[in-house]
């Protein structure tokens, strides 16, 4: 059972949000509680639906408007919250590839975590927003076999439901191989493997790799490979057994090991608020002995902190 944070509100009223987001911004001063208490406490569907209405009654563009009074993180969280979900993976990736430098661990977080049908929307999107292809752009941004393997992801195309006990074997023999002869080929082979096999049939591949090397496969990939292809091989192999615990991974290092990278917060807050951020917070506590919400609060300030704490919706004895 996965669980976001940020669930639709009850008697909700696009007209009205809209009018006090109205007010709010075409202060004096911007009133950024009122933003905050807004746009964090209505689903995504709902927050469309107070663009319209903002539109319909300012004749103005509610981002636009965002984004002429916010500044810094405040600005990217408030304006994230604004895109439909498959157009915020598009935004994050094109900036991730089209940026100064290209941000590889954006790419690894979103690809090797989405579904067939959230890829699908996502090139979509993508095609829509800046009239370029997804997969032509990360050929050309990318190199070797991360680009191939993040190509492959890209398709879309990994099964769906199946699971073969008699193939498991047969591809976990093919995995070990690959972590010991490290060619080409079965660099191909591998990724191969791990993008297109159902997630069903993956978890079958992990148990049975275990039986063969002895080694967990996670493991086996960090000692044989290395750089962005072994990070997103890892991201892929974390992804199939349990996506939270992934995601509490990644905010965890964001938030401690490069002095809280504020792209990667807000990018997983925005994108699993709705899908299974109370999961995530509950793997963080489990895992890293402290909140998520305590964590936040600790690196954070402003209404800046405030807006994330309210995605991250924790509990009193979180603090």
């Amino acid at each position: 059972q996965t669980q976001g944070t940020i669930l639709p509100s009850p008697n909700f009223n696009p007209i009205m949000d809209a009018q006090l987001l109205g007010g709010a911004l075409q202060g004096i001063s911007c009133e950024k509680d009122v933003l905050i208490e807004i746009l964090t406490q209505r689903c995504n569907s709902q927050r469309l639906m107070i663009a319209e209405a903002y539109r319909d009654m300012y004749g103005r563009d509610l981002i636009t408007d965002l984004k002429e009074n916010l500044s810094h993180h405040f600005k990217e969280v408030m304006v994230g919250l604004m895109y439909p979900p498959a157009s915020y993976d598009a935004h994050e990736l094109w900036h991730a590839l089209k940026g100064v430098d290209t941000e590889e661990k954006c790419l690894i977080d979103i690809l090797a975590s989405r579904s067939n049908m959230e890829i699908f929307q996502m090139k979509e999107a993508y095609l829509m927003q800046y009239n370029t292809d997804l997969q032509q752009d990360i050929d050309s941004e990318t190199s070797g076999h991360f680009r191939d393997t993040l190509m492959n992801l890209a398709q879309g195309t990994r099964m769906e439901g199946y699971a073969d006990p008699s193939t498991a074997a047969q591809d976990a023999m093919i995995l070990w191989e690959a972590c010991q002869q490290k060619t080409g080929e079965h660099k191909n082979m591998l990724q191969m493997i791990l993008c297109n096999r159902s997630q069903q049939q993956l978890w079958m591949v992990f148990q049975e790799f275990q039986s063969i090397s002895g080694q967990d496969i996670v493991d086996a990939i960090n000692e044989c490979y290395d750089g962005y292809f072994q990070e997103l091989l890892v991201a892929i192999v974390l992804c199939i057994r349990d996506k939270p615990s992934y995601f509490a991974y990644r905010l965890y290092n964001a938030i401690h090991d490069f002095g809280f990278h504020n792209k990667t917060v807000i990018r997983i807050l925005i994108a699993r608020s709705e899908i299974d951020l109370m999961n995530i917070r509950q793997r963080y506590k489990e895992r890293y002995g402290k909140s998520l919400f305590h964590d936040i609060k600790h690196f954070a300030s402003g209404h800046y902190e405030s807006a994330l704490l309210a995605i991250c919706a924790g509990d009193t004895e979180d603090y």
